[in-house]
């Protein structure tokens, strides 16, 4: 399937078709193969199967074990009884041919969230175009942070109210539950297109910037949700709410460092050390260093997406400028090819679950619920939001660029990933039905209108980036004390952004990397022999 995208995403971009893009395309070819797999398998096949019952008085039945050890007899008179683990799998309700062709075209959900998204976000941190992203700092923040919890509780809102209407067992906390995962956009068609035309580079960055920040708010923000849920026992309880909020807060702080340190360790690697000399080591090492980011944080009980987010953004900052040049090229062709190959084998493999993913529940109702919820989440996120930040910015944000950021909502790797991580119940398996249709409808559907929307919204495409570079530098050190105001008025009163990058320029990017002014012009005389300690030759 995979071979079969790559060949026909040839073909269109050759042809400059700009219809489908190719995840959507991948979905297309998901469905089909699919539906053929569905419509079309054996029966004569029987796995054989073993079955057994606790025979004590305790109910499992709402809230199974995850884990079962069965001790089982030898054969032998000489070997003690072997005791055997089983991992849940789910309700089974599907005949035995059934549950086979799950296995066969079944993949683990950890294997998404383990594998695949690390790269995917990583990759998104790492190729950012980091000026563009600072300059609107504030507004991207504003709009992950803000807008992607009212989207959350305005669609949980929706949803409660109109499955109240349906013969579903849906409760308050499913809905927002389902709001927060259902909140993380993934507009990998329209950045696409956006990059592929040379969109007005301020409209990229927010669209960008909001995808990528609001899929780490929306994963911690639903297990946030999660907790509130399992303390609160069905009611609003205050204590279960801040303590809550207090773990949102906490996940995503400690991610945030944990992620941002391993950046900085693998910076002072690169500098300090001469494994530039041999480049394969370096990638080896940049690319471990990188994953093991994402490992580190799942085991010290944060989130390791956020954290992988950030050592991005990181690494792109400070170790890219350590290492040499073919590890530069390496490094980026290599994360830009695995994320290519895992995002578009989610979206091939949501094609083919729609039909094949068995601990799926359908209901129509239940399905158009959930698109007037994402639109009424997504209108109380963009319009209000940009009101509000209009009032403090010079450089506003226009009218058009906030229609085309309503339109730029669609769902993806993300919302798939973490709805199918549980389908344990009847609601978590509504919520998976109900993310694939609308992860197929939205990527399939706005991103092939995605061009028409630009020119009808008239927004201005084939933008030269280095020109609006140019327009936007930074002050430079020699103009920095003299010039305090200019760059204010540049910075558009972004005062957090102005104070951060004096301070990184006159110590973090000296001490981390190579660059100049060295530490020992930037440090106190009193600093100088740690400042000469400190600085390379290079």
């Amino acid at each position: 399937l995979l071979l079969l995208t790559i060949l026909t995403i040839w073909f269109f971009k050759y042809r400059r078709i700009r219809y489908v893009h190719e995840t959507g395309l991948s979905m297309i070819y998901g469905l089909i193969v699919g539906a053929i797999i569905r419509y079309t398998r054996s029966t004569n096949k029987e796995p054989s199967q073993a079955f057994a019952g606790l025979i004590n008085k305790t109910m499992y039945s709402s809230s199974p074990p995850e884990t079962l050890f069965i001790e089982l007899p030898t054969d032998s008179d000489y070997t003690d009884n072997q005791t055997i683990k089983y991992s849940l799998s789910g309700v089974v309700e599907t005949t035995q041919s059934d549950a086979l062709l799950e296995q066969t075209v079944t993949f683990d959900p950890e294997l998404f969230f383990n594998v695949m998204l690390p790269i995917i976000i990583f990759e998104a941190g790492y190729s950012m175009k980091r000026r563009h992203f600072f300059k609107n700092l504030g507004a991207i923040m504003s709009f992950a942070f803000i807008g992607t919890t009212i989207s959350c509780f305005a669609f949980g809102g929706v949803m409660f109210g109109l499955t109240r209407l349906m013969d579903i067992d849906f409760s308050l906390n499913n809905c927002f539950f389902f709001g927060a995962i259902i909140s993380a956009t993934d507009p990998v068609t329209i950045l696409a297109i956006f990059h592929d035309l040379h969109v007005d580079v301020d409209l990229y960055a927010l669209v960008f910037g909001e995808s990528v920040l609001n899929d780490a708010v929306a994963i911690v923000l639903s297990g946030s949700v999660e907790k509130y849920g399992e303390l609160s026992a069905g009611t609003f309880d205050t204590k279960a709410f801040f303590s809550a909020l207090g773990n949102f807060l906490a996940i995503f702080a400690g991610a945030f460092a944990m992620g941002s340190a391993m950046g900085c360790v693998t910076a002072l690697i690169t500098k300090y050390t001469k494994i530039r000399d041999f480049p394969l080591l370096e990638t080896a090492l940049f690319f471990l260093m990188s994953y093991s980011t994402f490992q580190a944080a799942e085991a010290a009980g944060f989130t390791g997406i956020v954290a992988v987010l950030f050592c991005g953004i990181t690494q792109a900052h400070y170790t890219y400028n350590n290492l040499s040049t073919e590890s530069k090229q390496r490094t980026k062709q290599l994360f830009e090819l695995a994320n290519f190959l895992a995002e578009n084998f989610v979206f091939l493999y949501i094609g083919v679950s729609v039909f094949t993913f068995e601990l799926a529940k359908w209901h129509a109702g239940f399905i158009c619920t959930a698109f007037l919820g994402i639109l009424v989440g997504r209108l109380l996120n963009v319009y209000p939001v940009s009101f509000l930040l209009n009032l403090g910015r010079s450089n506003k944000i226009k009218g058009n660029f906030q229609h085309m950021m309503m339109f730029s909502g669609l769902r993806g790797a993300i919302a798939f990933a973490l709805a199918i991580r549980n389908t344990s119940s009847d609601a978590r398996q509504y919520m998976i039905s109900a993310t694939m249709i609308i992860v197929l409808v939205t990527v399939i559907l706005f991103g092939g209108f995605t061009t028409q929307m630009l020119q009808w919204l008239q927004i201005r495409v084939g933008v030269d980036d280095e020109l609006d570079n140019i327009q936007m530098q930074e002050p430079t050190r020699s103009t920095q004390e003299s010039q305090g105001s200019q760059g204010s008025k540049k910075y558009e009163k972004a005062w957090l952004v102005l104070k951060w990058y004096n301070f990184d320029m006159r110590y973090m990017k000296p001490f981390l990397t190579n660059s100049r002014p060295t530490l020992i012009e930037t440090l106190p005389k009193c600093c100088l022999p740690l400042a000469k300690f400190l600085t390379t030759e290079e």
